[in-house]
């Protein structure tokens, strides 16, 4: 027996009241799931960014700017 069926089985027997506390908490640790996924997503392409934004630059000089580089870089 899967345990969706065994989890039904005991559920059927329950009061409806308990049955939507039932609901309410799957639908709780769903959302949870959920924003774990999307946060393990977002980590990800986080990574892939900074590797794309940086390919190239493994052999590059490391260069110190001043603050006069700076300000003319960015008039």
């Amino acid at each position: 027996m899967i345990i969706t069926e065994k989890i039904n089985r005991k559920l059927e027997k329950l009061p409806i009241s308990i049955q939507l506390e039932v609901l309410d908490f799957v639908e709780f640790v769903a959302q949870k799931a959920e924003k774990q996924n999307s946060s393990e997503e977002n980590r990800q392409w986080t990574e892939f960014s900074l590797r794309q934004a940086m390919k190239g630059l493994e052999n590059e000089e490391l260069f110190e700017y001043t603050e006069a580089d700076l300000k003319e870089k960015w008039r």
